[in-house]
């Protein structure tokens, strides 16, 4: 789950972190009345959607007058923005930041992520922060300071001063660095999070360290056990079709090919994407509907992956084992026949009661068609792709 920037300034905020004061509008008035409230001559107008790269898409716009503040919010409030962090779609802005203008004397990046090679939260940390990271990331990977924190002691203070001398900071910012790294940490356990990042990370005109700007993603899989973060998920972000998969139970993400794939448990669901392309198909989503899926699971999951523009074959494959294959043979008919499902269904299944699921399928009357392996199911789908959605 991703937040916004504000709703993140807000987590940074409430363990200590110092960011600028700001408010958030949903309407140029409220705009106005924020800017007010804050006082002072000069603003920054900052559009709130679920990427980076908002600058170079005009979404962030620094304002002199209350005026300005009106006119670039509705103008803001219109937009729909696409950058190289949005995966080809157009999110609208229905939110803005209004915040205080702050001198910026030099831009630094910091961040924490979960480091699977480590197994560890490891830091991440440059003097040359900025919107153009990614490309200091990949030219002059020197400019970049790693800080692993071992899971059983956890942040210390040294890895604070290793990051902050690493940088070339002064010893008065190193313990400002010190002290935010440490309240980064607590927020990154305490929340469930994946990945922070501040970018950039300033020193302002008072001399201190600020962060100006704010990212972060939590662990879905945590989502239970924090209702009020929960609560601040804005689906107007996300993919329509991955939003309403996720109201199902459903592990879902939109790909770009025509072969629809159905499978049980996430690693299964990548290796049939692997031999569909193997066989030279395209997968059209990836879709884990779970190991303890049921009928009713199979008929929402047809109807999320009906909604692909471009799907001409959908493959089923299936390895009961908690699950019955009969179970499954049954939610596969029930969703064809009340889906009313126009494209090719191949379908592989194995385990559990499989040559009663088989024959279930084979009784059914209906234009599915059985594969042997899951190297068969990628064939015949791929085929039935080709051939315009019809099966061989």
């Amino acid at each position: 789950m991703n937040f916004h920037e504000y709703q993140a300034k807000e987590l940074f905020a409430s363990y200590g972190i110092p960011v600028p004061e700001g408010k958030v509008a949903r309407t140029p008035e409220e705009a106005v009345i924020s800017a007010q409230s804050l006082g002072g001559n000069m603003w920054v107008v900052k559009a709130q959607v679920h990427a980076g790269g908002r600058g170079k898409a005009g979404g962030v716009k620094l304002v002199r007058t209350l005026d300005e503040v009106r006119a670039e919010t509705n103008h803001m409030l219109n937009m729909k923005i696409s950058t190289y962090q949005t995966g080809g779609l157009s999110l609208p802005v229905d939110s803005v930041l209004i915040a205080e203008a702050i001198d910026i004397e030099s831009e630094l990046y910091l961040s924490a992520l979960i480091d699977r090679v480590n197994r560890c939260v490891t830091f991440m940390g440059s003097a040359a922060g900025g919107v153009d990271i990614e490309q200091v990331a990949a030219t002059e990977p020197e400019k970049i300071v790693t800080v692993k924190v071992d899971n059983t002691v956890g942040f210390q203070a040294y890895q604070g001063r290793q990051m902050g001398f690493g940088m070339g900071l002064s010893a008065k910012h190193v313990k400002q660095m010190t002290k935010i790294m440490s309240a980064l940490y607590r927020l990154f356990i305490d929340k469930d999070l994946s990945l922070l990042e501040v970018n950039p990370l300033i020193i302002d005109g008072d001399d201190n360290l600020v962060a100006l700007d704010a990212k972060i993603n939590m662990d879905d899989n945590a989502l239970f056990r924090h209702p009020a973060l929960a609560a601040m998920r804005d689906e107007a972000q996300e993919d329509p079709t991955e939003a309403t998969a996720s109201r199902h139970g459903l592990n879902y993400i939109t790909l770009d090919g025509n072969i629809a794939c159905m499978v049980n448990g996430a690693g299964l669901a990548m290796a049939t994407m692997d031999v569909v392309k193997l066989n030279g198909g395209e997968p059209a989503n990836f879709l884990d509907v779970g190991g303890g899926t049921n009928a009713e699971r199979v008929k929402e999951a047809f109807k999320i992956i009906l909604s692909g523009e471009h799907v001409e074959a959908i493959l089923v494959n299936i390895f009961g084992g908690i699950v019955r294959c009969d179970l499954i043979a049954e939610g596969i008919i029930a969703a064809v026949e009340e889906v009313g499902v126009n494209v090719p269904v191949v379908v592989r299944l194995e385990g559990t009661l499989v040559d009663e699921g088989r024959q279930l399928l084979a009784d059914s009357g209906l234009a599915i068609i059985s594969a042997s392996d899951l190297n068969d199911a990628a064939k015949k789908a791929v085929a039935a792709a080709n051939n315009n959605g019809v099966a061989q």
